[in-house]
């Protein structure tokens, strides 16, 4: 029998001086300061430098709100729904770019709350904002050839990014894996591209073919370029690797000139380009889910939008009347 008849609490206990020692310390606790602790955190869960990077970011928005560093004691959610409202009214962010940053800060705070940093579960009060589903057109052949024909390839620059237009259209690879693509990953005999792990959103590795226009191009391009010695595909003009918002900066302006201005022209929608022109040209959806890289199949359909001329091409092709009567 313990002594009076008191239970003695465990030493382990949350409701012991454990917890009185986590909120002593959580009172010098910050924003910064928290979030620190959380990259160190999602260091060792293997993540790709671009999604690091982007959690640096996202973080940096929840500041500029904020107009600095605040104290554990002020995060409420009083102060997130405020950030959601400021993304979508006052910045006049898209609903699917307000929820990248979203999921961001619920990963955060869930993260503070499971160590204890935080009381409340802040992040089971906010969700991502209602989203229409994706409409992200695609180009039409007309639109591509209108582009490449506006490339003047007569400039390192242009030659570099009309092959580049051709690669990011032929393999449907985001532009993340573009901008890492080595040369030594280029095989030319077998007409492949091998994106390696540490490079792709998956952290797979995969391999995407490459047709034989698009090999020829690459090789002369290669062959343009080997005088710098780099080990990356593609390079600045001296030669540095290229970096991500300078791929999306160039295919604005290339759009621009050529006068595409109902679509946006990025790496993105090359890549709903190329999915929509694989499956209409016969290529069956299953080969197209390992060259997207997507595990859920489900993906691959928002990838394959089909405007009302491309269904009726296909039925006209595949009409099941037509198969009773062929001949």
């Amino acid at each position: 029998m313990e002594k009076n008849g008191q239970k003695r609490l465990r030493k382990f206990s949350r409701t012991s001086a454990a917890t009185s020692k986590g909120n002593s310390s959580s009172n010098s606790l910050t924003i910064c300061s928290m979030f620190k602790k959380f990259m160190a955190f999602k260091a060792t869960e293997g993540l790709t430098e671009i999604t690091l990077n982007d959690y640096h970011k996202h973080i940096g928005y929840l500041l500029d709100y904020t107009g600095g560093d605040l104290s554990v004691e002020a995060l409420n959610l009083d102060l997130f729904r405020g950030f959601i409202g400021f993304m979508l009214h006052d910045k006049g962010l898209s609903p699917v770019t307000a929820n990248v940053r979203i999921r961001t800060m619920r990963a955060f705070l869930r993260h503070c709350f499971m160590e204890g940093w935080l009381e409340e579960p802040i992040h089971e009060r906010f969700k991502p904002v209602k989203t229409e589903e994706d409409t992200l057109e695609s180009f039409t052949p007309t639109e591509v050839k209108q582009l490449i024909n506006t490339i003047d390839d007569s400039t390192f620059r242009g030659f570099r990014d009309l092959v580049m237009i051709y690669v990011l259209l032929d393999t449907m690879i985001r532009c993340s894996e573009l901008i890492k693509i080595k040369r030594n990953n280029v095989d030319l005999t077998e007409g492949l591209i091998q994106l390696e792990a540490k490079n792709t959103k998956t952290k797979k590795a995969r391999l995407v073919p490459l047709s034989t226009k698009t090999c020829l191009l690459i090789e002369e391009y290669m062959a343009e370029t080997k005088e710098f010695k780099s080990d990356v595909l593609f390079v600045t003009y001296d030669g540095k690797p290229l970096a991500d918002n300078t791929v999306r900066k160039n295919l604005q302006e290339w759009g621009k000139l050529a006068e595409i201005q109902t679509k946006r022209v990025s790496p993105h929608t090359f890549r709903h380009t190329g999915a929509l022109f694989y499956i209409l040209s016969g290529g069956d959806p299953f080969s197209l889910q390992k060259i997207l890289g997507h595990s859920d199949m489900s993906m691959v359909r928002k990838y394959i939008q089909m405007t009302n001329t491309d269904i009726k091409r296909q039925h006209n092709l595949y009409s099941p009347i037509e198969s009773v009567f062929k001949g």
